[in-house]
């Protein structure tokens, strides 16, 4: 029974979620009623997080997309975070007899274990879902969640008659049990899943989403160690909130950055990333660009409609991506055009991607999956710089050669 085991007084520590002692005394005044200090504090420093949270959420709700996976998944860690921090005020009221306090105390401590894995295999489903862009294969990550969810809630509730993970004494002072440290195992190897699962697709995901993904668990650590330096706070679900922010910017800046049917850069990155690049660039490097357009796509849109339009547009996109590096950036130019930027490549390189985008196109063709077939006229050429071009001056040399070819393709078949 839970008089049995020993009385640990130590000072705590959450887990995403997951409240656990570290070493240190309780002092005094925690032995014989609530630290009021400690609890104010805390309290503070957690409705600060919700309003942070209040603000990322009011924020999300003017760009975020309802069907979008990785919006929804998003949303949720966040209504999580706001909850545990509510549930993190409860489960402070050590201490005092009272019947109210007790009762506090007992709800917070039994909430916060139970809810202790939700938020690392939420995370694991965001980062899943970031990596594969396969909504059906992340769904399938509810059934195993919900096994492990089970079974955590299973030992909680039995925890309360046994102390196998915790136990609040007659003083009404929390104590861990002897198998305290089991779900925090577990909560680490969800999180080093969803690490692993970044770092093997880096290639992927973009720069910009990879970082920021991989940023996530650093200030939650960085809490905990503070926790052992700094007795009595309780930090690491502010820094989840700190994580949850950078990832939000990151998010912000990608919706500003994308081309909303497509998915790929828009003209304003594609401006900003050339201009930058032109600047930067010397003898030593090699930068290139292919400008693509589809021949015949007002025909598509006037035969077939608008929505199998932007079909073609989509799937060729998809296309091209899947013809480049992920180190090039891939852009909507506009309309029917795309635009692709090479870094450190060579004519011979250029070429080959060219050549690439062909073959990709006929194999697309030949698949018959729809009733129009895509042809491209590109333009394309590597950056001199001896010139001195400007980024503009180089995209109006793509896209001059783009229109010779799209000319030269018309005067070889017919209405194209």
């Amino acid at each position: 029974m839970a008089k049995s085991l020993p009385a640990l007084n130590n000072t705590e520590s959450i887990i995403f979620g997951s409240r656990y002692r570290l070493t240190g005394k309780l002092p005094f005044c925690l032995q014989h009623g609530v630290n009021i200090m400690s609890l104010a504090s805390n309290a503070i420093l957690n409705i600060y997080s919700i309003t942070i949270l209040l603000v990322i959420y009011f924020h999300a709700m003017k760009f975020f997309e309802k069907n979008s996976l990785s919006d929804r998944l998003y949303m949720l860690i966040l209504y999580v975070t706001v909850l545990l921090l509510g549930i993190d005020i409860l489960s402070r009221f050590d201490g005092s007899a009272s019947v109210v306090y007790r009762v506090l105390n007992h709800a917070g401590n039994f909430l916060m274990f139970v809810m202790s894995p939700v938020l690392p295999m939420l995370w694991v489903s965001y980062v899943h879902f970031k990596v594969y862009q396969d909504e059906r294969r992340t769904r399938k990550l509810f059934y195993p969640f919900c096994i492990v969810f089970v079974i955590n809630t299973l030992a909680v509730i039995l925890s309360q008659f046994y102390g196998w993970l915790y136990y609040i004494g007659s003083d009404n002072i929390y104590h861990r049990g002897p198998f305290f440290l089991v779900p925090a195992f577990a909560i680490i190897m969800l999180m080093l899943a969803a690490f692993a699962i970044t770092v093997a697709n880096r290639g992927r995901l973009e720069r910009r989403s990879f970082f920021s993904i991989v940023f996530v668990p650093v200030v939650p650590f960085i809490c905990i160690i503070l926790q052992v330096v700094f007795y009595g706070m309780s930090l690491v679900l502010n820094g989840v909130v700190i994580s949850l922010l950078v990832v939000f910017i990151n998010i912000q800046n990608h919706s500003l950055y994308t081309d909303y049917l497509t998915g790929l850069d828009n003209r304003k990155k594609l401006d900003a990333y050339l201009k930058e690049k032109v600047g930067l660039y010397g003898e030593e490097k090699g930068l290139c660009a292919v400008l693509i357009d589809i021949n015949n796509f007002k025909q598509i849109n006037d035969t077939y409609g608008h929505d199998m339009g932007d079909i073609a547009l989509e799937n060729a996109a998809k296309l091209i991506k899947n013809c480049v590096r992920s180190s090039d950036l891939v852009a909507r130019f506009g309309g029917d055009e795309f635009c692709i930027i090479m870094e450190k490549s060579s004519e011979s390189d250029l070429e080959a991607l060219v050549c690439r985008i062909n073959n990709c196109l006929e194999e697309y063709n030949r698949s018959g999956f729809h009733p129009y077939e895509l042809k491209f006229s590109m333009g394309y050429a590597v950056y001199d710089h001896r010139s001195h071009n400007s980024a503009a001056d180089f995209l109006k040399q793509i896209d001059m050669l783009m229109y010779q070819d799209k000319k030269a393709c018309k005067n070889r078949i017919p209405n194209t």
